[in-house]
């Protein structure tokens, strides 16, 4: 069993920011063939895919990005996941725009999710794929975390997403350097790689509604 948590801050006021495209990659992956319905558990949103033989859990915490931690460690210890079966996707403001960079382990480079999962999991090892989501330029960085892209950004954002979903499926079924080799290099403008065609199934930094960072 695999467990692929992407992060982002729950309810409609935080859809489409830049904070949760890690949400946007896990609602990707769950438009396609045998994801099943997600459920409320363990505080978060959990869904069952079944790729080739492969169980994965796609996941998406219902706490603030700051508490994503508290969700994964509680999956983990529940399915007995070992860590490093662990993806994390998220958005990263020192990547250009839709660029992806995969790791096996590392520090959290100041993004707070990561940063709550290292320290409930109680280590670092564990795979994260970052996606660009632009620079602040001298705008206050948690305002531009959580604002939307703009008009001009999408179509790199939604290729950034795609690009990404299929670095997952990479990851699921050849691992963690075959997924770097692919991402590593600069997100590639025109990934021919195809995801299986979707069908129906049956905040580095945020502040929350309580003033958090």
């Amino acid at each position: 069993m695999k467990l692929v948590v992407g992060l982002g801050n729950p309810g409609s006021k935080y859809d489409g920011t830049r904070h949760n495209i890690g949400f946007a990659v896990i609602d990707y992956l769950a438009a396609g063939a045998g994801v099943g319905v997600a459920r409320s558990r363990f505080s978060g949103q959990i869904a069952e895919w079944r790729l080739d033989s492969e169980t994965i859990l796609l996941v998406k915490p219902d706490t603030y990005m700051n508490l994503s931690g508290q969700c994964v460690r509680q999956v983990i210890e529940f399915y007995k996941i070992p860590t490093p079966e662990l993806l994390v996707i998220c958005d990263d403001i020192a990547l250009p725009l839709g660029k992806l960079r995969v790791r096996a382990k590392g520090s959290d480079g100041g993004q707070k999710g990561l940063r709550n999962i290292t320290d409930q999991l109680g280590t670092p090892e564990f795979g994260r794929l970052r996606i660009g989501v632009g620079d602040p330029s001298g705008m206050d960085a948690a305002d531009f975390v959580l604002s939307r892209f703009k008009p001009g950004e999408r179509a790199s954002v939604e290729e950034a997403i795609q690009s990404a979903g299929n670095g997952v499926m990479i990851w699921i079924r050849d691992g963690i350097e075959a997924c770097k080799n692919r991402d590593n290099g600069g997100h590639k403008k025109a990934n021919k790689t195809k995801k299986e065609k979707p069908k129906k199934a049956d905040e580095d930094t945020a502040t929350d509604s309580a003033g958090r960072t």
